[in-house]
């Protein structure tokens, strides 16, 4: 991860975005704190993606049952 100044990346934005496309992580800082990150587009996660793997895993949960119980008995067992 490299930190570079809002001054410094205002005039080098090109080169900072040659530097993220190659999958680095820039920090854009402003008096010393960290104000701004660029990343890869590419290295994001995709909502959608990750929504509908949760929605499988929960429909696949319907109906199991651990030693006889429901998870929900067992998790109200828990909550005891």
């Amino acid at each position: 991860m490299r930190e570079v100044g809002a001054f410094d990346a205002k005039n080098r934005l090109g080169a900072l975005l040659d530097l993220v496309e190659a999958g680095e992580e820039v920090v854009i800082t402003r008096h010393g704190k960290p104000v701004a990150r660029l990343v890869s587009e590419a290295g994001r996660s995709d909502q959608g993606k990750a929504r509908a793997a949760a929605a499988r895993i929960l429909e696949a949960s319907k109906g199991v049952r651990l030693g006889g119980l429901e998870i929900g008995d067992l998790i109200d067992e828990g909550r005891r």
